[in-house]
This record gives structure tokens, C-alpha cells and sequence, in this order.
């Protein structure tokens, strides 16, 4: 019993210590533009979840944890000021706004347009500052036409405001006509945010395409801020420097008996990961968040157990391959909301899996290096091994209880 607490003290302690706290968010967040810039009748659409509104504006008005329609529609001209002070394109003057809200796979995001003029040029200069303050890891996808290129997607980092649209690029996409952006596409469950309306879908996707070097970089991004991914993938590793005998936990002797056996569980995770990255983000199979992000908790608490009490014996690179099926889900959403072309799609899928494969190697390469140091002192099974497991245990069970309640145990 005291062994159980001690373990459980040291929990609390490596959650307190190493843990930031905002490390306990899972998606990274993101934000659709569509920008049609085609001289006097030029539009504006920005989706932003409500969920990252609500942290910026306090949308939830009694403090409940829920939305309601009253409090979207009372927060509504917040919302708009906050957009058009955060969101501008240079050499352009809007008009009208129409709003709307829009459920996605991972939410319900508000639906700014605006409709006006813009000045004729084939690069306009986006300023993009969404949550700039708040949330370093957020993005905004733009779909950007404009006179006289292809269109075009960038990514918008709101740390560098000033984003000046490339030359544009030709589509790797065959198609010549240009369609209004995927983020554009509105599904059977859109409502028109002044009525609550519905509003019928769209139908023509996006031509355009990222250079490589942005999605590689939205892919390290996802892995890297994805704190569940990055907690299981630890929980992994924490026993790889050690082999467990007669006389219990001993330190191996060459990294490269380390790093053999990660290298084997951490390729069946990718493999694994990357089927259901491509097969979700095509939508040929399809889970709700409300299953995904619980299941990916389950799956944390099981690996942080099997390093305290094996539960998997020798199948250990299965069991890993089963669980990365479960997290392919959560790396899919980003690009399942940009509804692109074939050609374009299979292209951003390869480069933001690859970012995704980068920032996993350089965590093991990082982690397994920490660790071949630390393996020769005395108290590594206990402090690393137990007490790193244990508190992966207390936050896999804290955001599994946050993902199906529905409310907020730990700091954000």
C-alpha cells in the first residue's frame, strides 16, 4: 500500500513539474479561409471553432461549460468584430456580412462572410491574428484565388500577422475551373446564424495546394502539439533502456539495443497510424470524436500499465499497431475539413504525413537519448519507469473522465 502511494505522489509531482500547462489540449487548433479576390464583387469567408471563441470572447455568458443558440446569437456582433480585427486582406474594403454556423467533424464553427471590393492584383497580403495571444499552436488554412494565378492554400501563422501570398502556383490538379474553397462547403447541418436556418450544401471544392514546406510543417506541428500522441508514444519508450530479468529492471548496455526495439514498436504505430490518417481524412471510414479522442485516453492508461505489469507479454508491437489505428482519427481531421481534389488531396496527405513522421522521430530520437543517460542510476525503474507510467495513468484517466463528461479537470 505504501509502494502504491508513493508511485501515486510521484504522479502528481512529474504532472506538476513537467507538464505546461496548456499540454492537455489534443487537436491542434485550426481555422478555414476562403478569399476570392476578384476585383468588385470580391468575398471573405473565416470559420473559427466556437470552442476557440469561446476562450478568446467567453461566448459562454452563465458558465455553464455549454453553448447555447441564445448566447452565440447575443455574442454574435463580438464575434464579428473580433474576426474583421483579426483578419484583414490588404487592398480590400468589405461591405456586407452574412454569418452562419457550420458543424465539422470536430465541432460547430462560426461562419464569417463578407463581400466587398478588392484591388486588382494576383498576390494579396492576408493578416491573420486569430488567437494569437492565446494559443500558439493555431492555424489558419487559407484558399486563396485571385486574378491572373491558380489558387492557391497557405497556411496563416498568427505570430507572422504579414502573410504575403506567393506568386501563385498551378494546381497539381488538372482542373482549370476555379471553385470556391472547400472551408466554402457547407453541410446539411449548416444554419444561418442570424435565423438558425438550415442552409443548403455546396457543392464544387478547392483546386489549390500548399507548398510542400507548409504541410510538412502543419504535420511536425500536429504531432508535436498532439500531447496525447506525444504522452503514448513516451510511455513507450520509458522502459526501451532497460530489460526486465529475474533481478528485475537492468540497464542495457549499447543505445542501439534501445533503439532496435523502439524503432520496431514506433514503425507499427506509423504504419498503423497512417492507414487511418489517409482512410479518415478521404472519409472512407468515419468515427466520431466522442468515440476517438476517449479511446486514444484508454489507449495512454493500457501502455503506462503494461510497463508496470505486462499485459501485452511479447505482443507489445500489435497492440501498438492496433492502438495507432485509433490515433490515425486524430491526425485526420485537418485535412478530411479541406475537401480537396484527388490529386491535390494525396499530395497534402503526403506531405502532412511526413511532417507527421519527422516530429515523431525527432521526439523518440530526443527521448530515447534522455533516457539511455539516465538508465545507470539507481532509482530509474522507480522514478522513470513507475512513477513516469503512474503519471500517465492519472492523465490518460483525467482526460478520458474530461472527454466523455464533458468538463474541465485540468489547467488550460
Amino acid at each position: 500500500m505504501t509502494a502504491v502511494l508513493m508511485n501515486f505522489c510521484r504522479a502528481l509531482l512529474l504532472v506538476l513539474v513537467l507538464v505546461a500547462p496548456r499540454a492537455f489540449a489534443h487537436k491542434a487548433s485550426d481555422a478555414y479561409l476562403q478569399l476570392d479576390a476578384k476585383g468588385e464583387s470580391s468575398t471573405l469567408r473565416v470559420d473559427v471553432a466556437l470552442r476557440d471563441l469561446d476562450v478568446a470572447l467567453d461566448l459562454d455568458a452563465d458558465g455553464d461549460g455549454r453553448l447555447t443558440w441564445g448566447e452565440i446569437k447575443a455574442a454574435w456582433p463580438s464575434v464579428e468584430t473580433y474576426l474583421r480585427s483579426n483578419v484583414a486582406v490588404q487592398g480590400c474594403e468589405w461591405s456586407e456580412a452574412s454569418r452562419a454556423l457550420e458543424r465539422r467533424a470536430d465541432g460547430v464553427y462560426a461562419a464569417l462572410t463578407l463581400k466587398g471590393r478588392c484591388a486588382d492584383g494576383s498576390a494579396p497580403a492576408i493578416r491573420y491574428t486569430v488567437l494569437r495571444e492565446i494559443d500558439p499552436t493555431h492555424r489558419g488554412l487559407a484558399y486563396v484565388m485571385a486574378a491572373g494565378g491558380a489558387p492557391r492554400l497557405m497556411v496563416l501563422d498568427p505570430s507572422k500577422p504579414a502573410q504575403w501570398a506567393e506568386p501563385l502556383q498551378p494546381a497539381v490538379s488538372s482542373a482549370t475551373d476555379a471553385s470556391p474553397a472547400p472551408s466554402s462547403r457547407r453541410t446539411p447541418g449548416s444554419m444561418d446564424a442570424d435565423h438558425g436556418a438550415t442552409m443548403d450544401p455546396g457543392a464544387r471544392r478547392g483546386e489549390g495546394i500548399a507548398s510542400p514546406v507548409e504541410f510538412i510543417r502543419e504535420g511536425i506541428t500536429h504531432i508535436v502539439t498532439g500531447y496525447d500522441h506525444v504522452l503514448f508514444l513516451i510511455c513507450l519508450m520509458l522502459p526501451a533502456v532497460m530489460r526486465r530479468g529475474p533481478q528485475g529492471w537492468m540497464p542495457v548496455e549499447r543505445l542501439s539495443q534501445a533503439l532496435l526495439p523502439v524503432l520496431g514498436i514506433v514503425t507499427a504505430f506509423t504504419v498503423a497510424h497512417s492507414i487511418t490518417l489517409g482512410l479518415a481524412a478521404m472519409k472512407w471510414v468515419s468515427l466520431p470524436p466522442s468515440f476517438i479522442e476517449p479511446a486514444i485516453a484508454v489507449t495512454i492508461v493500457l501502455a503506462a500499465i503494461d510497463n508496470l505489469r505486462p499485459i501485452f507479454a511479447n505482443r507489445r508491437a500489435l497492440v501498438t499497431f492496433l492502438f495507432g489505428l485509433i490515433h490515425g482519427f486524430g491526425f485526420a481531421n485537418v485535412l478530411a475539413e479541406l475537401n480537396l481534389p484527388p490529386a491535390d488531396f494525396a499530395w497534402a496527405l503526403l506531405q502532412f504525413n511526413v511532417g507527421i513522421e519527422l516530429g515523431q522521430l525527432a521526439i523518440v530520437a530526443v527521448v530515447v537519448a534522455l533516457l539511455f543517460l539516465l538508465r545507470q542510476r539507481r532509482r530509474y525503474p522507480r522514478w522513470v519507469i513507475s512513477g513516469g507510467s503512474c503519471a500517465a495513468i492519472v492523465v490518460g484517466v483525467l482526460w478520458f473522465i474530461e472527454r466523455t463528461a464533458n468538463v474541465s479537470l485540468l489547467p488550460m
